[in-house]
């Protein structure tokens, strides 16, 4: 069957399977105490647990308290398909990889993603040179919800301008508008809604007094300036054709108008 679109970034799985697996209870540097899952600690106690320090964990078979690892020493007991020593992650093996330059590990598999050193993230490799880089991108928080996107259990979605949301965030935003929240810059394709503007300000004249009308424009798209016709359908960029602008001065009226 068709394969589905990869995650344009993908999330932090140990975030996502929120600490380990039920076989094993990692314990707590912090406070000293057992949980298997990071989340509950998180919900259940004032600080929060640092999982890079772990250092032991409770078979939950045999309940015996050892060094963190993929198997119990004491009953064998198979604590997860997969195990991250960086992160102590315990899971099935859904393809993760631990990624050394995000510091985390992420779903994979591995050779559908590659790391942006810019953007400092894990991007679908049709991305790879087809996206704008804007350095260190996913250490900023979520413009919509102002939530974390490096770490987030949300997949990243990552705007032709180059900035990220979540994908929830993008697709609510698109129910409200077509801008990053950011930039303005067109967050998807709008050239097929342009065209169709094109046709409406074609059929909807404006009346006389407004026909010598122009206006000083500013292109949220490619960032260029142009003077066009005022129209209160839209104002079409002369350098790119985008919809896209704002008002950047005053109504002019040619002499012969006035």
């Amino acid at each position: 069957g068709r394969r589905a679109a990869l995650p344009q970034g993908p999330p932090d799985v140990s975030a996502l399977l929120r600490f380990s697996s039920p076989r094993t209870a990692p314990r707590a540097p912090c406070c000293d105490k057992l949980y298997t899952c990071r989340l509950c600690h998180d919900n259940n106690e004032d600080h929060q647990l640092d999982r890079f320090k772990v250092k032991e964990v409770q078979c939950i078979n045999c309940e015996k308290i050892q060094r963190a690892q993929q198997t119990c020493e004491e009953c064998s007991t198979l604590f997860g398909e997969y195990y991250c020593s960086v992160c102590h992650l315990f899971d099935k093996d859904k393809k993760q990889y631990h990624c050394e330059n995000c510091g985390i590990c992420r779903i994979g598999p591995k050779e559908d993603y590659f790391h942006c050193l810019k953007c400092n993230l894990c991007l679908a490799v049709n991305l790879q040179g087809k996206h704008k880089c804007i350095e260190n991108v996913s250490r900023q928080d979520c413009p919509i919800c102002l939530e974390d996107i490096h770490t987030s259990r949300i997949v990243a979605r990552v705007l032709p301008c180059g900035h990220l949301l979540h994908k929830t965030c993008y697709e609510d935003m698109l129910k409200e508008g077509y801008r990053c929240p950011l930039c303005m810059h067109s967050a998807l394709d709008m050239s097929r809604h342009w065209r169709q503007l094109d046709d409406e300000v074609a059929q909807t004249p404006m009346p006389s007094e407004y026909q010598n009308m122009t206006v000083d424009i500013l292109c949220n798209d490619c960032n260029g300036r142009s003077t066009v016709q005022f129209h209160i359908l839209g104002m079409k960029c002369n350098i790119c054709e985008s919809y896209n602008t704002t008002q950047a001065g005053r109504y002019k009226i040619s002499l012969d108008q006035q």
